[in-house]
């Protein structure tokens, strides 16, 4: 069962998540067996799930809370949502996550306090956002690091060594623990004035994330780039407190900013790289029943992300191109003009090899896992 509430339900019904979640580890697990995983109950009767192709798992009633970036109907809210449908089918119903957007209980760096601390169970987090608490994470800044193939692109997350055991290790000693990185798709430029070469940028007021080498590979265009959460961006567009900014189409259209901007680039300088997170506590708390329902429900999401956000990203150009009462003109940078920026941001990656003593072993293994997906 799938609900949504708003902050001042969520708070009043804090004490009793608390309390659900607490209960979790009382739970038997009968010496060690998982006879739970092979036969479901609800109430001694056995539950199908809604795909009437696997039995539930009989598991403790309990109630979750997820909070993600976005707002309803964007890409992580899509993906919170169905995975709190499929948590609810394999557990019978037992268990019920809350899905919370953006701004319902504060900001992105709100919520990686709250995921940290223990208030959220799960969050989808922008490693952009988490630049000055894991600084090894910047390495989603880096420009021109990946393939364009976004496809190819997740395969390198799906089964990377340097993301999935390294650079993870790194948050779960924050006390976030990703369980999947995934890409929201190609990032695309957008601005009051044209951006079709790094002079374009020189003096331009960008809006980035917070995170150092963001900023820093705006730099490298000579561009003067301003942290500023997403909740205020449009009205910093509107305004002229910022020029300009960066994210994939989907959002660019669905957040409006092509109302406030006159200019759009097809530039696929990045990816926004994001990661399903849970508090680690909480997961190790989990009994094993419990936790075979969290991990197979992040198994089966991974292909249904890159789904959501390719059907998402695919509609939104022709939207923002039929747009006639707000016109943006668009344009596609060709390979001799992404080179002239890929020149400029390659050197910026010493500056993440500086970040901490094990950045560059990251950096150097993913690089190869990249080279070696390209190569298959």
């Amino acid at each position: 069962m799938l609900k949504k509430k708003g902050l001042l339900a969520s708070m009043l019904s804090f004490g009793l998540v608390l309390a659900a979640c607490g209960g979790n580890d009382e739970t038997e697990n009968n010496g060690g067996t998982n006879e739970a995983a092979n036969e479901g109950t609800n109430n001694g009767e056995a539950v199908e799930n809604n795909g009437g192709n696997e039995e539930a798992v009989e598991v403790e009633a309990q109630e979750w809370r997820f909070v993600t970036e976005e707002t309803e109907g964007q890409v992580q809210n899509v993906y919170a949502e169905e995975f709190a449908e499929l948590v609810s089918e394999k557990s019978g119903g037992q268990i019920s996550i809350d899905v919370y957007g953006f701004g319902e209980l504060g900001s992105e760096v709100d919520q990686v306090e709250q995921l940290s601390t223990g208030v959220v169970e799960f969050a989808i987090i922008s490693p952009g956002f988490t630049g000055t608490l894991v600084p090894e994470g910047n390495i989603f800044a880096l420009q021109f690091l990946f393939d364009d193939d976004q496809e190819l692109n997740q395969q390198v997350m799906n089964e990377s060594e340097a993301i999935n055991d390294h650079l993870a290790g790194k948050y779960v000693e924050q006390g976030i623990m990703p369980l999947a990185f995934w890409t929201e798709g190609a990032m695309q430029w957008t601005g009051s004035s044209a951006l079709q070469s790094p002079d374009d940028f020189d003096g331009f007021q960008m809006r980035t994330q917070e995170s150092p080498l963001i900023l820093e590979s705006y730099e490298a265009y000579d561009a003067n780039p301003t942290a500023m959460s997403w909740g205020e961006l449009y009205t910093g567009l509107q305004q002229g407190a910022v020029e300009g900014q960066e994210n994939p189409l989907f959002f660019i259209e669905d957040a409006n900013f092509h109302e406030v901007q006159d200019h759009l680039t097809i530039s696929n300088h990045n990816m926004y790289v994001t990661m399903t997170t849970v508090n680690p506590d909480f997961y190790d708390g989990l009994d094993d029943a419990t936790k075979t329902i969290v991990d197979e429900s992040i198994e089966e999401m991974k292909s249904r992300s890159f789904e959501i956000q390719a059907e998402q990203n695919d509609a939104a150009l022709g939207l923002i191109e039929e747009a006639t009462d707000t016109p943006t003109e668009v344009y596609e940078l060709s390979e001799e003009e992404r080179d002239a920026f890929r020149e400029l941001a390659v050197p910026v990656r010493d500056s993440y090899r500086d970040e901490s003593e094990d950045a560059g072993m990251i950096l150097d293994m993913l690089q190869d896992e990249i080279e070696a997906a390209q190569g298959n």
